[in-house]
């Protein structure tokens, strides 16, 4: 689990209750929240991260790296508040190999 990568001296639990209150404090949910992930090149992982946002209307846009061995997933979904969010990247931060952006 990459999330934590420049949060040096934060356990997992308060990284999220820091991501929590700076959702809470800029954003206006419900709203359109872009979630950008990084992921070896690998079906099987691009619908791992897909199955997260299952009965949650969303866009995506994908591109692979320039050798093709990295793929950029950008997916735009529907939230209803801060907890979905946390709850989404709790969710993609379970899936081996997978850094949040």
């Amino acid at each position: 689990m990459d999330i934590l990568q420049g949060s040096e001296n934060k356990n997992p639990e308060e990284f999220y209750k820091s991501l929590k209150e700076k959702l809470e404090n800029n954003h206006d949910f419900p709203e359109d929240y872009l979630f950008k992930f990084i992921i070896p090149t690998d079906d099987a992982k691009l619908t791992e991260i897909y199955k997260v946002f299952d009965g949650i209307k969303f866009t995506l846009g994908n591109r692979e790296s320039k050798n093709g061995k990295y793929t950029a997933c950008n997916i735009n979904a529907f939230v209803l508040d801060a907890d979905q969010v946390v709850r989404i990247y709790k969710e993609v931060a379970a899936i081996e190999n997978v850094i949040l952006l």
